[in-house]
């Protein structure tokens, strides 16, 4: 087997003949009677393919328990100069060199097999021990050296894997080199990287550091290739002219290969939708001969998948203060804004006098709120099957009551034309048939701003220039990196596949959606050009559109309080490494990473409030709580209620069959021609399920197992992150105990630390 022989101050550590998936943790400690010294060098770990290095880390590798053999060579390491072809180099006084211990990862429980370490060869150089470790996949396994050598402080740790026969890829997380007794101290290489090939992954030690930080340059080598290798491998991409961009993968093979799905992960995801499939299948051919002319139909499909909430929105969807809520708590509560003034579409036709008047007492008394659905005007409705489907573009006025119930007033469906006789107004005294059908229009229009506006714009395809921005600006040692990179897992995978099946041609939306066939990328294009900056920070936003003071309104009560202890953590982590404002405009590692989101990413969205640089720390703190807060909080306000408000499809139809009344005759038979079918109510359920269901894999906010920093400092902040995280997650639970409709997509608890679903 051939190895490449360490430079003079290096120690090599070279993994071979991988045939595996994911190693644990690689451990180096220090054996305690040992007293030689050698000069400052290199930990050299030459290393393997898709594995673990981390604690109770996931399997990802292939199928099959056939046995992995990985050899570890030794050897000790010689006095030396510099090394000056690659300017290896370490500072700082000299550290002892350590008894190495590498535990391969045991995945699940349950799967766990196999036993521990067997045989042992000798090196490749002289008086260099050699480790020949057999394991069984699925198992958890350890061994030790001690050598009796010295280092001094490492900076970095150099890994590269050798194969035989295929080329097989280990994921590593992390490496630690620990020095005698049991108070030595202990250098941690944060890796949480997929090793692939022959080349060498060099792993920096784990204290995060900007360039300010570096004033010596032992990192600039560094950071300069990594950002360079990344630039390739992150590309952007424009999935269609005008939106924001995203990054260059037009499949999940495409992806890089550290965004990938684990194996958890993608077969839950892909057996999900096969369930799915299947259920559609069986509720289509139970109702294909069977009469679809009764709101009761309904039920036929809704026996699989529903929740305790989607129960209570079945048996109460039609009452006007259920109606009202879900603007309030609903999974799409970006839309309600408080009157300051009557809406200019708004104009009555005659013998509309008392309702003018009451809107207006209404208006004067604080208590009048709107939501206007005006972004659908003109959007082109889809046409499925050869059948025309239709859109409306509603305004609805809200009375908020002194018990805190939110009431719809009016219904304006369409916007009024020129020429064209005033749209009339729905009203609760209107027949009971007319004033429901004028509520459905409502609620379909809102499924198409919530699913296309709210979830996919404002959640996923912002948090994938988040995402793509930080990878392509900010190195692995930079702080901010390491605060932000838990947040990005899955996010680009599951945007390809969003965008592969969901709003791709003859996707999802093409089959099913009334926005489908095109419609939907002109709404994104013309959501993603009124996007704001304050949009996105809840403090801003909730201001804007005066929530602030409704007690009612939990989703503001909770993401304000969510903001504030994502923005101290965060705080936390800044004042660790910036102690002026001088030294955050200095870091020219982050101007580029805010201009290349803002001015690249948004395509120049700096006239609408996002910043090109930032000039202090109060910038940065609220720039990085937004990215946080937008990759976990604000995502799962607008996803985890759409189990819960969608499966009851009347509630939410997908699409409209008829166009929007213009008289005040509806009917049953109106009303259930005009709701989708039952395929197409089937198919409704059938993805509402698969992607609002809890998820398996999911990961909490802040309870990340990866650990990217190094220090006290930085796991100080983060334990305090997570107590305030638990007694927040408290109070809302005490808080819901009281309430007949808990409101939870912003408990801590269920908020999931990434888009990955």
């Amino acid at each position: 087997m051939s190895s490449r022989k360490p430079a003079p101050g290096q120690v090599g550590l070279l993994s071979a003949l991988g045939f595996g998936d994911r190693i644990n943790c690689l451990v180096i400690r220090a054996s305690p009677g040992s007293n030689a010294r050698a000069r400052p060098g290199h930990l050299w770990v030459p290393g393997a393919r898709p594995s673990a290095l981390s604690a109770r880390s996931v399997t990802t590798g292939r199928k099959g328990e056939g046995r992995n053999a990985l050899s570890i060579f030794l050897p000790l390491p010689r006095p030396g100069p510099r090394n000056s072809k690659t300017d290896e180099r370490v500072v700082g006084p000299p550290a002892p060199w350590p008894r190495l211990s590498l535990a391969p990862a045991a995945p699940l429980s349950q799967r766990l097999r196999g036993k521990g370490v067997q045989g042992s060869v000798r090196g490749p150089f002289p008086g260099s021990p050699t480790l020949l470790i057999l394991f069984c996949r699925w198992q958890e396994t350890e061994f030790s050296v001690d050598v009796s050598e010295y280092l001094g402080p490492l900076l970095f740790v150099k890994l590269r894997k050798w194969h035989l026969l295929q080329d097989d890829a280990w994921f590593c997380n992390w490496i630690s080199v620990q020095g005698p007794g049991a108070n030595g101290d202990e250098f941690r290489f944060p890796c949480y990287r997929w090793v692939e090939g022959d080349r060498i992954l060099s792993l920096p030690e784990g204290t995060a550091r900007t360039v300010v930080d570096d004033p010596q340059g032992l990192f600039k080598k560094h950071r300069e290739e990594e950002l360079a290798e990344r630039r390739k491998l992150y590309r952007w991409g424009n999935w269609k002219d005008g939106l924001i961009l995203n990054i260059a993968s037009t499949s999940i093979h495409d992806l890089p290969v550290d965004e990938r799905f684990l194996e958890d992960k993608r077969i839950d995801f892909e057996a999900s939708l096969a369930k799915g499939l299947a259920d559609l299948a069986v509720k289509d051919s139970l109702n294909v001969l069977m009469s679809w002319n009764s709101l009761d139909n309904f039920n036929r499909i809704f026996w699989c998948g529903q929740s305790k909430l989607a129960e209570r929105v079945r048996d109460s969807w039609k009452e006007d203060a259920l109606f009202g809520y879900q603007f309030l708590n609903g999974t799409n509560p970006m839309l309600l804004r408080h009157s300051v003034e009557l809406p200019a579409r708004l104009q009555f036709p005659p013998g509309m006098e008392e309702l003018q008047a009451q809107l207006e007492k209404e208006l004067q008394g604080g208590t009048l709120f709107e939501a206007d659905f005006s972004l659908l005007d003109g959007i082109k409705a889809n046409v499925i099957l050869c059948s025309q489907q239709y859109l409306a573009v509603p305004l609805v006025m809200l009375k908020l009551q002194p018990d805190g119930k939110l009431l719809p007033m009016v219904i304006q469906l369409q916007l009024p034309r020129e020429g064209s006789p005033l749209p009339p107004l729905f009203l609760p005294t209107d027949p009971p048939m007319v004033w429901l059908l004028a509520k459905c229009w409502v609620r379909s229009s809102d499924f198409q701003l919530h699913e296309l506006h709210s979830h996919l714009l404002r959640g996923h395809l912002m948090a994938e220039v988040i995402a793509v921005a930080t990878m392509r600006c900010l190195p692995s040692i930079h702080p901010i990196f390491k605060l932000l990179i838990p947040h990005f897992r899955y996010t680009m995978e599951i945007n390809v596949r969003a965008r592969n099946g969901l709003v791709s041609d003859l996707g999802i939306f093409d089959q099913v959606v009334s926005t489908g066939g095109g419609g939907h990328v002109e709404l994104l294009r013309r959501a993603a050009a009124l996007l704001t900056y304050s949009s996105f920070c809840p403090p801003d936003d909730l201001a804007d559109r005066g929530l602030l003071g409704v007690e009612s309104s939990f989703y503001a009560q909770d993401a304000l309080r969510l903001w504030e202890v994502i923005s101290r953590y965060v705080e936390g982590i800044v004042s660790l490494h910036y102690k002026t404002d001088e030294s955050v405009k200095e870091d020219l590692e982050l101007q580029a990473w805010c201009r290349e989101f803002t001015e690249i990413g948004l395509l120049g969205a700096q006239d609408r409030g996002f910043p090109v640089s930032l000039q202090s720390k109060e910038q940065l703190c609220h720039f990085a709580t937004m990215c946080i807060f937008t990759c976990t909080g604000q995502h799962s306000s607008n996803h985890l209620g759409q189990l819960d408000w969608y499966a009851w499809v009347p509630n939410a139809p997908c699409t409209m069959r008829l166009p929007p009344p213009t008289t005040k005759d509806a009917t049953l038979e109106t009303v259930m021609a005009t709701l989708p079918n039952f395929h197409q109510a089937s198919l409704q359920m059938s993805i509402t399920w698969q992607l609002g269901r809890r998820q398996p894999t999911m990961v909490a906010l802040g309870q990340h197992e990866e650990e990217y920093f190094s220090g006290p400092g930085p796991k100080a902040v983060l334990m305090k992150f997570r107590e305030e995280l638990a007694a927040l997650d408290k109070d809302i639970e005490i808080r819901n105990a009281k309430l007949a409709l808990p409101y939870e997509y912003l408990r801590p608890s269920l908020v999931e630390n990434s888009v990955a679903i």
